[in-house]
């Protein structure tokens, strides 16, 4: 599915006349052919391979499926960044049950790296290396790397939260799109903050940081796997303390 999804996508990163629709009245959300080919893309493997599992995706929507099994499917996560040139977006592909993900890959297709966290895999791959992941031992705010894509995203009220947080962190920094939640997986960052999301921005990245041995929930407390807000931290202690500030 990555790999179908790589081919549909990079013919058109960085070319000439590449336009995007806006999805978002009132605002911007784009939307372009690359988005919505690498879906169709992966949902063709899908129809081949899988047949009997669901799929909810973001550009072509939700299908049921017998198995109890449901493929959760982001074909460009940072269309902005996309459309901006950057390489920071990627794909994301969870597969999820009734409890929530339970299998999640994070694939960055123009620079070549592959996250893969659950069923018993956890570990990245790039150009001529790969690993193991693992997430960072940071247990002191005050040591901590917060990245997010804040303040675009998010109301006054979660601003305003956010930024209780961002004081007591060493350094914060803004974007990455889904590269953020790899990098916490991979040990590089302590935390991610961000809200506006929905599921299938979040799932992937889920499996990927528990695999990795992080935490995720919403900023109260809860699952995340539906979308909302989100809290990724390399460690429990980590994740209570900017739980704490988030929550006043």
């Amino acid at each position: 599915m990555a790999d179908a999804a790589r081919a549909a996508i990079l013919p058109h990163f960085r070319s000439v006349g590449l336009t995007a629709d806006n999805k978002l009245a009132g605002g911007f959300d784009p939307v372009t052919i690359a988005d919505r080919a690498a879906e169709t893309a992966m949902r063709d493997v899908l129809a081949d391979l899988r047949p009997d599992d669901g799929i909810l995706g973001e550009e072509h929507g939700s299908v049921a499926g017998t198995s109890g099994l449901t493929w959760v499917l982001d074909p460009i996560d940072g269309t902005r960044s996309f459309i901006s040139g950057t390489p920071t977006w990627g794909v994301l592909i969870a597969l999820s049950d009734d409890t929530g993900p339970v299998m999640g890959m994070i694939d960055q297709p123009y620079v070549g790296e592959r996250f893969m966290g659950g069923l018993g895999r956890c570990n990245w791959a790039g150009p001529g290396r790969s690993d193991t992941l693992g997430t960072k031992s940071t247990t002191d705010l005050s040591q901590a790397i917060l990245f997010s894509t804040f303040p675009e995203i998010g109301t006054d009220a979660q601003r305003q939260a956010f930024q209780r947080v961002t004081p007591t962190v060493k350094l914060t920094r803004y974007g990455c799109d889904c590269y953020a939640y790899a990098l916490l997986a991979a040990g590089q960052i302590d935390l991610v903050i961000e809200a506006g999301l929905n599921a299938y921005d979040i799932q992937a990245p889920i499996a990927v940081i528990e695999a990795a041995g992080g935490v995720v929930t919403q900023w109260d407390g809860s699952p995340a796997h539906d979308g909302g807000t989100a809290l990724a931290a390399a460690t429990p202690e980590l994740h209570a303390a900017a739980l704490a500030l988030l929550n006043g």
